[in-house]
């Protein structure tokens, strides 16, 4: 038997699917290669929610006076928690502030920081505060990316999201190491702050289209 029959079975109805949606094969000649094209654009084929989401999600900078609902901010924590971090040692702890009170006292803390009188979290009723274990070598590391799961589970939601900085500042200070014993943070005395994930309903113009994706954003070493 042709060990290769099944393959080409796949690419023949591969083919006839493109050709079903009006799409042709043609040749990339940056690279030899070829690659499915329809009316001269590249089609990506490789495409599903997570990698949509991905790629359009935005950076939010104006919310809606909009409470955001339990069950979204509970989703979205357990994305973070579920990041990966370093060996496993889950080395983030996710503070969630959805107390208006408190959320406007850690603006003023933020803004506080650049000796700004502004709201740096741009009117968002959520703050996810993350900060790390700094006895763990990639406390960094670990809290980026508990962010960063973060900020994509929110799109994914319908919500807009921004990471503001100045969250190592912020619980630096007396007043912010004060906040995480009140709040009952556990090893508090060994945390740091990463970042403030701001969360809440985006109004129209809040999302600003991308910018142009950078010449040689990507090197193939083949």
């Amino acid at each position: 038997m042709d060990p290769t029959a099944n393959l080409k079975k796949i690419n023949t109805f591969w083919r006839r699917g493109l050709a079903r949606h009006g799409i042709i094969k043609t040749k990339n000649r940056a690279d030899g290669r070829w690659c499915p094209r329809r009316k001269g654009e590249i089609l990506i084929m490789l495409t599903n929610e997570t990698l949509n989401t991905l790629n359009t999600r935005r950076s939010c900078r104006a919310y809606a006076d909009r409470p955001v609902e339990a069950e979204k901010i509970e989703a979205i924590l357990k994305a973070g928690t579920y990041a990966p971090t370093a060996m496993g040692q889950q080395s983030p702890v996710i503070v969630a502030v959805v107390n208006k009170e408190v959320r406007d006292h850690l603006s003023r803390m933020n803004a506080a920081v650049m000796g700004s009188d502004k709201d740096p979290f741009y009117g968002a009723p959520v703050d996810l505060v993350v900060l790390a274990d700094t006895r763990q070598p990639n406390w960094k590391a670990d809290g980026s990316l508990v962010m960063g799961n973060m900020l994509n589970a929110a799109a994914s939601l319908g919500l807009g999201s921004c990471w503001i900085n100045r969250a190592y500042e912020m619980f630096e200070t007396e007043e912010g190491k004060a906040l995480l014993k009140e709040w009952g943070v556990p090893n508090a005395e060994y945390l740091a702050g990463v970042g403030n994930c701001v969360v809440g309903y985006s109004v129209p113009g809040g999302e600003k289209p991308a910018a142009p994706r950078k010449e040689n954003y990507v090197v193939y070493v083949r």
